[in-house]
C-alpha cells in the first residue's frame, strides 16, 4: 500500500518502522490519517480453515512498514498505536536507501507472484565473513530471536532480520 497525502515529502528519507505483530495495516491506516507517505509491501497467501480456503493479503515483511518522514520530527510516528520504534542504531534512526524502496515498489507493482524467502535455515552450511570468527565454516543449528531490536545492516532484508544466535558445528 502506497499512500501519498503530503505534498513534497520527497525531501525526506524512507525509514523502516517496527510495528506490533499483526498491527501493520492498523498502524498504516493511522499513520496515513496523520498524513504520512507509507509503503507496506504485501503478497497474497492462501490460508486454510476447517471449512474453507481464503486468499489473504499479508505483509511481505511481517512486523515492519516503511514511512517517509522528517527524522527530527518523529514523535507523532512513535506515539501512533502499534508503532514500536523506528529502526536504527540506538536512538538514531537509519534511513533506508531510496533505491531499495524503489526496487520493492517495482516488484510489488509488477503484479508478479511474490512471497517471503527465508534468509537462513537450520541445517544450512554457513561461513562467517567478518569479525573475530572470520572464515569459520559450519552447519547452522539454531536461530533464536532473543532481542526485540533488529541489527542494522546494509540491505533492507538484513535490516529487518532479527538478531540471530548461531551455533556452528565444525
Amino acid at each position: 500500500m502506497t499512500i501519498n497525502l503530503l505534498p513534497r515529502t520527497d525531501s525526506f528519507p524512507w525509514f523502516a518502522l517496527q510495528i506490533r505483530s499483526r498491527y501493520e495495516k492498523i498502524a498504516a491506516t493511522l499513520l496515513c490519517s496523520k498524513g504520512y507517505e507509507l509503503f507496506l509491501p504485501a503478497y497474497k497467501s492462501r490460508r486454510r480453515w476447517s471449512d474453507r480456503i481464503k486468499e489473504l493479503e499479508v505483509p511481505l515483511f511481517p512486523g515492519y512498514l516503511f514511512c517517509r518522514f522528517d527524522p527530527l520530527d518523529r514523535l507523532p510516528i512513535l506515539v501512533t498505536p502499534g508503532v514500536i520504534q523506528v529502526v536504527g542504531t540506538g536512538k538514531s534512526p537509519v534511513p533506508v536507501d531510496d533505491a531499495e524502496i524503489a526496487a520493492l515498489q517495482t516488484a510489488v507493482q509488477s503484479g508478479l507472484p511474490r512471497q517471503p524467502w527465508p534468509f537462513l535455515q537450520i541445517g544450512q552450511r554457513v561461513r562467517v565473513e567478518c569479525g573475530p570468527l572470520c572464515g569459520l565454516e559450519g552447519i547452522l543449528l539454531d536461530l533464536s530471536f532473543r532481542h526485540a531490536n533488529p541489527p542494522i545492516r546494509k540491505t533492507t532484508e538484513e535490516a529487518i532480520t532479527k538478531n540471530l544466535r548461531t551455533a556452528l558445528t565444525i
